[in-house]
């Protein structure tokens, strides 16, 4: 009832005010608006009507363009960075120490005795020794399975359109007495030596080869693409020591196949033999050592009471005791200092070199891995309590025989969330299974990355790296389960699309700490005092009275806040709704004179426009109705005497036309007796009673 009321009201308010046609409404609105315009529309003569009419709408228009730019300005939420410099007491970073080299090699040799073995014969072939220098004479023949899973090769260049690939070893190499033909010579003929490291010496072999000439392959050749092979062939020797450059036409490359014995297979070229053969002996020691038990991994390296000599944070003496070990797939054994996993976070007093963190640590540089580490030191990086530590990306070296003084600078980042970037809390709207989260370490972007690499290759190629955590029911590569791996996880690292989908899919986080370090280094110890410093390092180590240490593994650090000021770098919006409020109602009052009230004037007209729509649309309704009711009625409608005549009447009839021929009979129809009036009628006076002279009275 409330809402039949409200509706009669508003038709009523329609017709006292803008009337019922659309034309009554806009000269209405024209001529009560307070916007400046539209009123001289309908006061002023035809030709100013016709000038004031296209500037409002020019007006109008750009108006509505300008709210266009504001409201898409306002949506694409870009944010202003401002820089503040503040004051206070701050937590103390962590401080992650790893040896350069992962293991010691006086316990890992039993394991890569073989591949040292190969890696020696290997550089022996690639250096071309004297006759008669060589020591194969002398030792056990090679186990070339290891080999053949993953080989080095040669590629000749002299050709630079057809680039020959060779063999390193001969075919009067046995293993076990079994000869391998290692000498076949393989001229790429569609294949592309490519890989996922980038330099001056990466070559495409392409082009249909003839093998023939100077170039020989002892035993039977394998012709790779489009090529033409001649058997019974010796392949050429690298060129000497003492050749030119134009002579030295070869280059050392790694060959990755999809399985041993397929000709779908990519090289590794590098500018370098030495790179090449560090990649070839990291890609061959991760596949034995993935098989290694990780507690049997952690006792093969460098332990804790052995790397960490001496402790001082502050005016506190502190020992390993005071580290937590982690296991760096990288590293091996890494000691993290004031990590905050079991207790709370230690606070800087003062800033300066005096009550910062001192360290002397022994890296055992004599007992490296020759073939695996190129680089002696120690690696240490500087990161959040609680956060795991990647130090391939974010650490630094420190070098032997050096006292190292690292400066620290805080620097404070806070990114604005959803919608104004698409930076994480913790983690928990990110796609990707965060496999570090076994550390009960924070979220981070490098290990949302390496987890999201992992889980596709373990996807892909059915196993995981060594170098990253697995995931659940996953095994680690070896080239015995998995002969393809090398292929498969090279292919993965240089597809821009797996890339591509991992940086979609991770987050940066939305506050961040950076520690901007300066380093200065200066020899350590010197000359007149490393006799006595090597004595007290060698007896509070070994109890002996012997000098065990030397200036070739000994490090001292020093990392301490250069001042307590640190830096906020902050995100804020650049536009805000009240900027944006404001910008429109400008743009309005500037180009129309209007303002809040114009704008609901504006409302008003359309909700009146929509009332006469109603009323146009329920009155062609109601006229169509009346059309389909004439329309089943082809006479005249019967009239109400008839319509009362034929309800009191029973025998009335209304006389169709057509019904029946007009000379035919019709039966008699019942009349209706006449009404009996005569309570009307005026009687005499003598025959009114006294009772009806008193009621007259």
């Amino acid at each position: 009832m409330n809402l039949k009321k409200y509706f009669v009201r508003a038709l009523h308010r329609l017709q006292k005010g803008p009337g019922y046609t659309y034309k009554e409404l806009l000269v209405w609105y024209c001529d009560n608006t307070n916007t400046h315009g539209p009123k001289r529309i309908i006061k002023e003569g035809p030709k100013k009507k016709l000038i004031w009419f296209f500037l409002t709408l020019l007006f109008a228009s750009l108006v509505f363009w300008q709210w266009g730019i504001l409201i898409n300005t306002y949506l694409s939420y870009n944010v202003t960075s401002s820089l503040s410099i503040g004051f206070k007491t701050m937590k103390f970073p962590a401080v992650t120490v790893c040896n350069a080299n992962p293991f010691k090699y006086s316990e890992v040799k039993h394991l890569l005795k073989e591949l040292d073995r190969l890696i020696e014969a290997a550089l022996e072939r690639i250096l071309q020794p004297a006759p008669g220098n060589s020591s194969e004479n002398a030792s056990p023949p090679l186990d070339l399975r290891l080999w053949h899973q993953i080989p080095l090769v040669l590629i000749d260049e002299h050709d630079k359109d057809n680039p020959v690939i060779l063999d390193i070893f001969e075919s009067n190499q046995t293993a076990g007495g079994d000869q391998t033909a290692a000498g076949n010579q393989t001229t790429a003929g569609d294949q592309t030596a490519a890989g996922n490291q980038t330099s001056a010496g990466d070559q495409t072999a392409v082009g249909n080869k003839t093998a023939a000439g100077n170039q020989t392959a002892a035993g039977d050749q394998t012709a790779v693409g489009n090529q033409t092979s001649v058997g019974n062939q010796t392949a050429a020797p690298p060129a000497p020591a003492n050749a030119t450059s134009e002579e030295k036409k070869y280059k050392l490359a790694v060959k990755l196949c999809s399985h041993q014995g397929s000709d779908n297979c990519t090289y590794r070229n590098f500018t370098s033999a030495a790179q090449a053969v560090t990649e070839w002996y990291i890609l061959q020691s991760t596949s034995i050592l993935s098989k290694v038990p990780l507690q049997e991994r952690i006792r093969m390296g460098y332990q804790a009471e052995d790397m960490i000599l001496a402790c001082l944070y502050g005016a506190e003496p502190c020992n390993y005791k005071n580290f937590t070990q982690i296991y760096h797939p990288d590293h091996g054994n890494c000691y993290i200092f004031n990590w905050g996993m079991d207790e709370e976070a230690l606070n800087s007093s003062n800033p300066g070199a005096e009550f910062g963190l001192k360290l002397i640590l022994d890296i055992s540089q004599q007992d490296y891995i020759p073939y695996l580490s190129s680089a002696a030191g120690a690696r240490l990086m500087l990161h959040q309590q609680k956060s795991f530590p990647f130090l391939k990306d974010q650490g630094i070296y420190a070098m032997a025989g050096t006292e190292t003084s690292i400066g620290v600078l805080v620097d404070e980042l806070e990114r604005m969330g959803y919608p104004y970037s698409d930076c994480t809390n913790n983690g928990s709207d990110v796609p990707v299974k965060n496999l570090y989260s076994q550390y009960n370490t924070s979220y981070s972007i490098q290990a949302c990355l390496r987890s999201c690499f992992q889980n596709h290759m373990t996807e892909i190629c059915g196993c995981g790296h060594y170098m990253f955590p697995l995931p659940e029911g996953v095994n680690y590569c070896n080239n015995e389960d998995n002969p393809g791996w090398a292929y498969c996880y090279s292919s993965l690292r240089s597809s821009i699309t797996h890339r591509q989908i991992c940086i979609d899919s991770c987050k940066e986080t939305c506050n961040d700490t950076q520690y901007k370090m300066t380093i200065s280094m200066a020899d350590w110890p010197s000359e007149a005092s490393e006799d006595w410093i090597f004595h007290i390092l060698s007896y509070e180590r070994d109890m002996s009275t012997n000098v065990t240490l030397d200036r070739n593994g000994i490090i001292k650090l020093n990392i301490y806040f250069q001042e307590y000021n640190y830096r906020t770098i902050s995100e804020s919006a650049a536009t805000t709704i009240v900027w944006l409020l404001s910008s429109l109602g400008g743009q309005f009052g500037f180009w129309m004179g209007g303002s809040v009230l114009c704008l609901i004037e504006f409302g008003e007209i359309i909700i009146d426009s929509l009332w006469i729509t109603v009323i146009n649309v329920i009155s062609w309704c109601k006229g169509l109705k009346q059309k389909r009711a004439q329309a089943r009625y082809p006479d005249a409608p019967p009239t109400v005497s008839e319509l009362v005549e034929a309800h009191t009447n029973l025998g009335f009839q209304h006389e169709d036309a057509g019904a029946l021929p007009r000379d035919e009979a019709l039966p008699p129809e019942p009349g209706t007796p006449p009404p009996n009036y005569d309570s009307l009628r005026v009687q005499p006076l003598d025959v009114l009673g006294p009772d009806s002279d008193a009621e007259t009275e």
